[in-house]
């Protein structure tokens, strides 16, 4: 593993921008986008679902609808363990990291990078990762965008079905049952259904299930299904303990719509809002524009990306140079921000949010 010679810190590959992490075994990290005066950017760091990794996020970053967000972020992407393309076995013994660990992870991976605080971006299983994080290390969290959390433990169901799809994919390799289960899972549709399917929805669902076959690894798979399965429940504790600003998105055909809406009534409605986009499983890959028009708004409300504007909507502000007061004619004494200071995270903000929720555990005890 590469070093910076003035650090001794583990430096991102030029060449595969991938960073192994230490404490959750063989985490991988891409980083999209440069990391060089991060902390006048906002950084966004992704934890995915079953039966993807990093790519999910990767392909909703490079869409155009991004493209404007992207020129001022940094994505930080984990894959968890075992769960990168055409990944290795892993080894014999590995012990599959808790969801719970995997939360307390992030931590680290933020230490090694030299990052203090990301809003976090994950969905189904990677949601529940950041929501731990984000419940443990509030002070690393600006927000959350959660897409199809879940919050509760498994169903009786859902037990049944999941152990089943776990035992074919370590005994059998990817396979026809442990294909729906997941395409169901990430779009609360199936290629065999006879219903009204869009064109593009079919084609990424294929998509989806030509990676499952040639880039998955099955195992390895198996095992966050598993750890994912043991989850315990964090409902109980969300509306006093998750204290940062938090957007639950939903799609409307999701497979785990329910499991959603009970996440988001059990949050504190003063900072938890929820989204949910109509007819669609897939928010990332079947309305990119609507959920990079949302997490733009949400990000605004945080103080980042305020240069940045929506699509259709004309700049208003003057960046840089200066400009004549309106009424008088005559130049104005404040100074005008640059793109860079407007998309500086506003810290301000932060720590003001810091002391109130100071005072009010003070006026709690």
């Amino acid at each position: 593993m590469a070093e910076n010679g003035t650090t001794g810190k583990p430096a991102v590959e030029e060449s595969k921008h991938t960073i192994p992490t230490e404490r959750c075994g063989d985490v991988t990290v891409f980083v999209q986008g440069d990391l060089v005066n991060h902390d006048k950017k906002a950084v966004f760091l992704t934890i995915h679902d079953l039966g993807c990794n990093h790519t999910s996020f990767h392909d909703f970053v490079e869409h155009p609808a991004m493209s404007e967000i992207k020129q001022r972020s940094v994505f930080i992407h984990v894959d968890v363990p075992g769960q990168e393309d055409n990944a290795p076995d892993l080894p014999d013994g590995f012990v599959f990291p808790a969801m719970q660990d995997l939360g307390d992870a992030m931590s680290t991976v933020l230490d090694m990078l030299d990052v203090k605080f990301v809003v976090g971006l994950g969905e189904g299983a990677g949601a529940n990762i950041l929501a731990r994080f984000g419940l443990a290390h509030p002070s690393r969290v600006l927000g959350l965008i959660l897409i199809h959390p879940t919050s509760t433990v498994a169903g009786v169901m859902e037990t049944i079905k999941d152990k089943i799809i776990s035992w074919k994919l370590t005994n059998l390799g990817m396979n026809t049952t442990a294909e729906e289960y997941l395409i169901f899972h990430r779009f609360g549709t199936q290629l065999t259904e006879q219903m009204e399917v869009t064109d593009n929805k079919e084609r990424v669902m294929r998509e989806f299930q030509q990676k499952l076959k040639s880039s998955i690894n099955p195992k390895n798979l198996s095992k966050y299904v598993n750890t994912f399965l043991n989850r315990t429940d964090i409902s109980s504790i969300l509306r006093k303990n998750l204290q940062v600003e938090t957007m639950v998105v939903v799609g409307s055909k999701a497979s785990n719509l329910r499991s959603v809406h009970t996440m988001h009534q059990s949050m504190d409605s003063a900072r938890a809002q929820l989204l949910q986009l109509d007819g669609v499983g897939d928010v990332l890959s079947e309305c990119p524009e609507k959920m990079a028009q949302s997490l733009l708004l949400f990000v605004k409300g945080l103080g980042l990306l305020t240069s940045v504007t929506m699509v259709g909507v004309q700049r208003q502000r003057t960046f840089s140079g200066g400009s004549e007061d309106e009424v008088a004619g005559r130049p104005r004494t404040q100074r005008s921000l640059s793109m860079e200071e407007y998309d500086r995270p506003n810290l301000q903000r932060l720590l003001s949010r810091e002391r109130r929720e100071s005072r009010d555990e003070t006026v709690h005890e």
